[in-house]
């Protein structure tokens, strides 16, 4: 059976820029993708009520959340998630969120023993 034959076209290739940033600052390994400079971080447990994030770094525009050891359920549209009502993260997953506003994200585990790891990007 002949092998098929590829083109070079038909692989994808990305950019890598030089890091060409002054101190602190973070380079983007790939040309037209977002940067973002780490702003903090947080884990919360004993989650067994609606809880929002605490107050992110200044110039926040990410949060990303991960759910450790049980799901978490999260809303971000003013109403409190439940144990049984919101977008779930299964144990394992994770949240990017982009949101504008960081305050209005609530969280809740699923059952009990849930953890939150969250980080703050700029």
């Amino acid at each position: 059976m002949p092998k098929p034959n590829r083109s070079i076209d038909a692989i994808p290739v990305y950019l890598v820029q030089p890091d060409t940033t002054t101190a602190g600052e973070s380079a983007p390994l790939v040309a037209g993708a977002q940067t973002y400079a780490a702003g903090g971080y947080r884990q919360m447990t004993g989650i067994a009520a609606s809880t929002g994030l605490t107050t992110p770094p200044a110039n926040t525009r990410r949060a990303i959340i991960q759910a450790e050891a049980q799901a978490i359920r999260w809303r971000d549209d003013g109403t409190a998630p439940t144990a049984s009502v919101g977008m779930l993260i299964p144990a394992g997953g994770e949240l990017r969120y982009d949101g504008s506003d960081m305050s209005a994200i609530k969280l809740i585990q699923v059952t009990t023993g849930a953890i939150a790891n969250v980080a703050y990007y700029a």
